[in-house]
């Protein structure tokens, strides 16, 4: 006991200093004023994101009384941290969604996947499209690539929009916010000085199950409530023209999982 207690004292000596002295409740209406700007500029003003977070920043400190040269050096000090920590792997991962997109690997994968697939399985395929290329994606690059074969599908099998389009999002989050190597879950790791195999099998194992209930299941309840038919006039006749230079689809499907199967060889070393 008298180590540990000694362990914590000094891990507690190495905290910085309080820019403020606001208390408990301001610095959670701060919090609340930071994350409202971030979202109202991005939505309603359609600023760059990195614009938004640091205008957001500044509001957060002004609500929380903290002084402006503080709050700005805190935000330039974090973010140095982050990016220091997982910006190389954001990066990596950026490239290779973009290679992906652009070579036409992404719609190798899609159209293999569903011309296996039957009219009764298209959402659950549909939520496994969105899971592997979501994989290396961004979210909101999967997004652009998956909303026309969305709606195509759901004009050629005269399929609710909901029902194909639930699936298709669920996997994109559920990967977005659980599965390195996306921002959101290397920051976390960062942070935590957690392993990133283990994490990518936990994240693995969590986001399966929320997948299938979120994706799947969700879209048929769904598409019940909300009958939506592709808009006329905006359904593409494929998802890309290029056919004849796309890669196979099984060299593409072993570049999208490499990264992962190396991360998962990491842990277990």
């Amino acid at each position: 006991m008298r180590h540990l207690s000694a362990e914590m004292l000094a891990a507690g000596s190495q905290q910085p200093d309080p820019i403020t002295s606001a208390g408990n409740a301001q610095l959670g209406i701060a919090a609340l004023v930071g994350i409202a700007v971030i979202v109202v500029l991005i939505t309603r003003f359609k600023l760059h994101a990195f614009l938004a977070l640091t205008l957001g920043t500044l509001a957060l400190g002004a609500v929380a009384a903290a002084p402006l040269d503080k709050a700005i050096e805190s935000f330039t000090a974090g973010l140095g941290d982050t990016v220091a920590g997982v910006g190389v792997l954001i990066a990596l991962g950026a490239i290779l969604g973009k290679l992906l997109a652009d070579s036409g690997g992404a719609d190798q994968i899609v159209d293999t996947i569903l011309a296996r697939a039957s009219r009764r399985s298209i959402p659950w395929a549909m939520a496994l499209i969105a899971g592997i290329v979501g994989l290396p994606m961004f979210f909101e690059v999967g997004l652009v690539l998956l909303i026309p074969v969305v709606l195509l599908v759901a004009k050629r099998g005269n399929y609710s929009v909901m029902r194909v389009g639930i699936p298709a999002l669920a996997g994109l989050s559920v990967m977005h916010g659980l599965v390195p190597p996306h921002p959101g879950p290397l920051v976390a790791i960062d942070a935590m000085n957690a392993n990133l195999g283990v994490t990518l099998a936990l994240g693995l194992v969590v986001g399966v199950p929320t997948l299938i209930v979120a994706g799947p299941l969700f879209g048929k309840v769904a598409a019940r409530w909300v009958d939506t038919t592709p808009p006329a006039g905006v359904v593409p006749e494929r998802a890309t023209s290029e056919l004849d230079r796309r890669p196979a689809f099984g060299a593409t499907l072993a570049t999208v999982l490499l990264p992962v199967v190396l991360m998962l060889a990491k842990a277990l070393t």
